[in-house]
């Protein structure tokens, strides 16, 4: 099929933007793909190649076990240009997929411009409807740190209770990884088994997990975090500067719960709020934290009920532009206001560099089928990719967090429950998730290299 004149703009020369540009271009669509730098600069960009990575390790484990492993199979039997360049520029680091950032940056950046389909222009980009009027149509591809104009802008288009400026996020677990003898169900006051898990404290307990708080070890703030906090998303370890029983009294108060083993309220209790349909992940609620991920697992290990406990997600605070994408994005990722412009990567809700590319990847193959008037084919529902997608349709448009990739936002196995301790368990089990999906995939691949 041709593309006659067809021609894309995407914005944004980052992971996800490369990869949208990518497979849009190899589809035989024009692209210009706009990149702000240098004309100006990013405080988190030290470079003006494309997909900076922050260290070497930040594409994470390659390993199919990992759910984040078993995504960039993926993306390598969907040609992904962002993880065929990580694979070339690897460097030893075990089960993981490190590169050169250096080497990993550059070679990306030569692919991208040196691709005949592709034209780069490095200009900065204010206006959303403006672009689009001159473009069959645009992919939004800006990160985190979108740049403050086009960023208000995207306001104007979408409506400013669905575009945030901050991330604050508490852990999630796992909720078969809980000691369920020790943690109970119960809403504050309702009668019956209630809608929360509620880990109970003692005064020892609480006391322990107080000073654990207040002696743990913080991510630093960059320069352009140091005003994000409000009140509504200070630290739990700020929380617990302010006073012995300043957490008792606030997130973690225990009024109107009754722990069942003693039939009497607890000294302070941490509550737990379901977080996806099938009721796999629970998150912690009003925990947010800027304690390392080591601390987070030690401290969180230590509490009644949670000494085997699994994270599906470590709790973080930092500034991240993002949109409700559940109430803001159409299935095909396009904005629901605007026909035809498309979002892409960690301003779609998503976390991490492998998961922004993931989305690039979904988005640059939606706007090609769609821009000849064909159906969006959408990924196997078994696939990491469509676990992804599910949490940008389905989530919870009031709370709407981004979320890394985890084998808790796909359809569970229909299979007998294991035996064995949990942690063997679970690791059979995702196993056998992953190598569902990776026998999706092929007939996926060939059915989208198709246009």
């Amino acid at each position: 099929m041709s593309s006659g004149t067809k021609r894309v703009a995407v914005i944004g020369a980052g992971l996800a933007g490369c990869e949208a540009a990518w497979q849009i271009a190899k589809r035989k669509i024009f692209v210009d793909l706009f990149e702000m730098r240098p004309v100006v600069k990013s405080p988190a960009h030290f470079s003006n190649d494309f997909g900076e990575l922050v260290c070497s390790n930040s594409l994470r484990s390659n390993q199919l076990i990992n759910a984040v492993g078993l995504l960039k199979q993926e993306m390598r039997l969907l040609d992904s240009v962002v993880i065929k360049t990580a694979d070339a520029n690897a460097v030893p680091a075990g089960r993981a997929l490190a590169v050169d950032r250096t080497g990993f940056s550059a070679t990306l950046t030569e692919r991208i411009e040196t691709h005949p389909q592709i034209n780069v222009r490095r200009e900065k980009i204010d206006n959303l409807r403006q672009l689009r009027e001159k473009y069959d149509a645009l992919v939004v591809a800006t990160g985190p740190l979108t740049e403050k104009i086009l960023a208000d802008d995207l306001k104007k288009v979408l409506g400013e209770e669905y575009l945030y400026f901050y991330d604050a996020i508490s852990p999630i677990v796992y909720a078969d990884s809980l000691d369920h003898e020790v943690v109970f169900r119960g809403s504050r006051y309702d009668d019956g088994e209630g809608d929360y898990l509620n880990v109970p404290l003692d005064k020892k307990s609480y006391d322990i997990l107080t000073s654990a708080l207040i002696e743990s070890d913080t991510v630093p703030l960059h320069p352009f975090e140091k005003s994000l906090y409000f009140e509504g998303c200070v630290p739990v370890e700020e929380l617990a500067r302010r006073g012995p029983e300043t957490l008792a009294h606030g997130p973690l108060k225990p009024v109107g719960l009754l722990d069942p083993r003693f039939d009497s309220q607890p000294h302070a209790v941490i509550q737990l709020r379901q977080e996806d349909k099938a009721g796999v992940l629970y998150n912690l609620v009003g925990f947010q934290t800027k304690l390392r991920i080591g601390d987070q697992r030690r401290i969180l290990h230590g509490l009644p009920g949670m000494s085997e406990a699994a994270f599906a997600r470590f709790g973080s605070i930092h500034r991240n532009t993002f949109v409700n994408s559940p109430r803001s994005l159409s299935n095909s990722l396009s904005l629901v206001s605007l026909d035809k412009i498309y979002l892409a990567g960690q301003i779609t809700g998503v976390e991490g560099y492998a998961e922004s590319a993931a989305i690039g990847l979904l988005a640059g193959i939606f706007c090609s089928f769609e821009l000849f008037g064909l159906d969006r084919p959408d990924p196997p529902s078994t696939s990491a990719h469509f676990a992804l997608l599910r949490h940008l349709r389905e989530s919870s448009a009031k709370r709407f967090q981004p979320m890394n990739i985890t084998f808790g936002l796909f359809p569970p196995i229909d299979v007998p429950l294991l035996s064995g301790p949990k942690r063997i368990a679970r690791r059979q089990k995702h196993t056998r998730l992953a190598e569902r999906a990776i026998q999706s995939i092929p007939s996926y691949a060939r059915s989208v290299e198709s246009l």
